[in-house]
């Protein structure tokens, strides 16, 4: 089960040389993983991304004749670990799955990947939840890339470029023995457009084959002195190799005038945007032609020095367009520029936002700001003009209601919370933590039950603080897709070592309906390819639980409520 079914696209993924492909990102990088020779692939579905694991799923029958391996992983950081598949073999892997939270739970796996190094190429491709469509905390996950040193690629957001990152992202990661992150936005997972396609290739080495011949490197072991030996190999030689890699194969794009005054240095992901911005001051056409020279950061970790210094060769002003917080890219930019005693001026977050989504007129703004300072004279008459802004848009907030999420009508969670309202009002107000899904809608209005998420099956942990035998009870929510995903070990494990007092209140709908309707362990539906039916009550005494309540049938909310208080007063 899956949010969406991609049977009918998938045939499209059998496409060879000289056909094209129409299609939205999510199957151009599928396509693109399969005519790169990928011999496994893995990943943890979630906003923007979940698509390209319901692609995968249902692409198994082709993947299975190209002898790739696919695996629906219980974790990201599951997913992370699975490439160390790449780390003995060279045999190309690409994992998914939702940034920067994803990031954060695959870390541990990621830096220790990063720190042995590769010998297969190495994606991670991540759907980078950012600005007015996200659904968490508002990170980038460019800062984890400089920390652990793996390469960034930000392609620009049409097909080509994409289905070409792919390509140049395992390259790149044989070429530097790195594993390579390849980002792609909310709008390019689900940009549509068209591109030339090449034949599927199977994996020179399978995962099959591999197994047949065992291979390990002790020196590819993180463990001293191992590890102070890959910290030096990183600088010494993975990272130059990586900075020629990017030169000679020219991943970074230049547009525009060889010469001209001033210049823009973008992420290749905002490059869109930016070409509309340009294109309404009259600047740049519908194609790309544009009359300010722009440096399109396709790689945008590392930065090479010497093509950034040879852009910014005769030019006095120069833009950084970068979206979100802190400014990575223009900090770097500002200290090569100090180190070398340019004397060009650097503009960034003094004329675009420092934090919040680069919309189309934010972006607009922005460049006219930069050129009013940097060249005036390249902006129309009226825009030129200094009292020619541009006008207020009026406050809707005072007109047009407040909508935040809810639950559905009829959901058959409504009720839980009905009967903890219930309890509520005659036991009084308890701590109440929530989960990531549709249980933290129980803390708006009416219900303003749980006021805090601590990440995906957490709910529990984060109530460990209460649990120190006071007065009332704490109560935590969790989930049956974040049970499954970190909370039977993190959250119940950690109840059951601590001798916990405290109440669980598991939502089980016997699938993951916070990232796109999923199956996981304890969901009803059979399925070909995956353990299904194993209900969470015998996990929970299989690790020691021995209090445990289950209502099958949610709607009768007396016994939803009589259930809550017993567990508070038992």
């Amino acid at each position: 089960m899956a949010e969406r079914s991609f049977k009918a696209e998938v045939e499209h993924l059998r496409k060879g040389a000289g056909d094209t492909f129409t299609g939205e990102g999510i199957l151009a990088i599928t396509k693109a993983l399969l005519e790169n020779g990928v011999g496994y692939v893995g990943g943890y579905q979630g906003a923007p991304i979940s698509h390209l694991m319901d692609v995968l799923a249902d692409a198994e029958e082709l993947m299975a004749e190209l002898g790739v391996r696919f695996e629906a992983n219980a974790s990201e950081a599951a997913a992370a670990a699975m490439l160390a598949a790449s780390v003995h073999y060279p045999i190309r892997g690409a994992v998914t799955f939702k940034g920067p939270v994803g990031v954060n739970v695959a870390s541990d796996a990621l830096a220790n990947l990063c720190s042995s190094g590769v010998n297969g190429g190495a994606l991670i491709i991540v759907g980078e939840d950012y600005g007015e469509g996200s659904s968490i905390m508002q990170e980038r996950s460019h800062g984890f890339a400089m920390k652990s040193q793996f390469w960034l690629l930000d392609p620009r957001p049409n097909l080509p470029s994409i289905t070409k990152a792919v390509k140049d992202g395992f390259e790149l990661s044989e070429a530097s023995n790195t594993p390579v992150m390849l980002m792609v936005r909310i709008r390019s997972c689900h940009v549509t457009g068209s591109f030339e396609t090449r034949d599927n290739v199977a994996p020179p080495l399978t995962v099959k084959q591999a197994i047949a011949n065992p291979q390990s490197d002790f020196n590819r072991v993180v463990l001293p002195p191992m590890s102070y030996v890959h910290e030096q190999d990183k600088i010494k030689n993975r990272w130059p190799a990586a900075e020629r890699f990017i030169t000679e194969n020219k991943l970074n794009e230049v547009f525009g005038p060889e010469k001209a005054p001033l210049g823009i240095v973008v992420q290749g992901g905002m490059y869109n945007g930016l070409i509309r911005a340009l294109q309404r001051l009259g600047l740049a056409d519908v194609f790309g032609k544009t009359e300010v020279p722009i440096y399109c950061l396709n790689v945008t970790y590392p930065i090479v020095r010497d093509e950034f210094d040879a852009f910014c060769a005769g030019k006095d002003h120069i833009l950084v367009v970068e979206e979100g917080q802190p400014e990575h890219i223009e900090q770097q930019l500002g200290a090569f520029l100090y180190k070398a005693g340019a004397k060009l001026k650097l503009y960034g977050k003094d004329v675009l936002p420092m934090a919040g989504e680069y919309t189309g007129q934010v972006m607009l703004d922005g460049v006219t700001a930069f050129l009013k300072a940097a060249a005036p004279e390249m902006l129309p008459g009226k825009v030129r003009a200094p009292n020619a802004e541009a006008p207020q848009i009026p406050d809707l907030s005072k007109t047009v209601p407040i909508r935040p999420p809810g639950f559905c009508t009829g959901c058959p969670e409504r009720p839980i919370f009905a009967g903890m309202k219930l309890v509520e009002q005659e036991l009084g107000k308890h701590q109440i933590t929530g989960d990531i899904g549709c249980h933290l809608f129980g803390s708006l209005p009416p219900f303003e039950i749980g006021g805090a998420t601590m990440g995906y099956g957490l709910g529990p942990a984060a109530n460990a603080a209460f649990d120190g035998g006071g007065e009332r009870r704490a109560i935590s929510m969790l989930g049956d897709g974040g049970f499954w995903h970190n909370g039977l070990s993190s959250s119940i494990g950690n109840m059951v070592f601590n001798k916990s007092d405290n109440v669980v209140v598991i939502v089980d709908n016997y699938y993951s309906a916070a990232t796109g309707g999923q199956d996981v362990l304890s969901s009803r539906a059979h399925n070909d390819t995956k353990s299904t039916g194993n209900p969470i009550s015998a996990a929970l005494k299989g690790v020691g639980v021995e209090w445990i309540r289950q209502i099958d049938h949610t709607y009768d909310v007396a016994k939803v409520r009589d259930t809550v208080r017993e567990a508070l007063l038992t």
